[in-house]
């Protein structure tokens, strides 16, 4: 199976532009949507091979990924209602 990044822009293609209205206007989205970029980031090289982790570790990441994606998907849900 092909290795993926998983990019706030590829997970909500539909809310480009209540993406870029939270990054200058809310006060925690631009911090949320940076920890979850450098952990997707850090999931694709453990699974790539540049960077060494157990299994306990990488699942964890991603449970950590998931719950990052949630809020994200809140903000949105909220601030695109609005």
């Amino acid at each position: 199976m092909p290795l993926e990044h998983h990019p706030l822009t590829r997970e909500f293609p539909q809310q480009g532009d209540v993406m870029r209205k939270l990054m200058q206007s809310h006060p925690h989205f631009p911090r949320l949507a940076g920890e979850y970029e450098a952990l997707d980031k850090r999931i694709y090289e453990i699974e790539d091979g540049r960077e060494a982790a157990d299994d306990l570790t990488l699942q964890g990441l991603k449970l950590q990924r998931v719950g990052l994606k949630d809020e994200i998907a809140d903000l949105l849900r909220k601030a695109g209602s609005a």
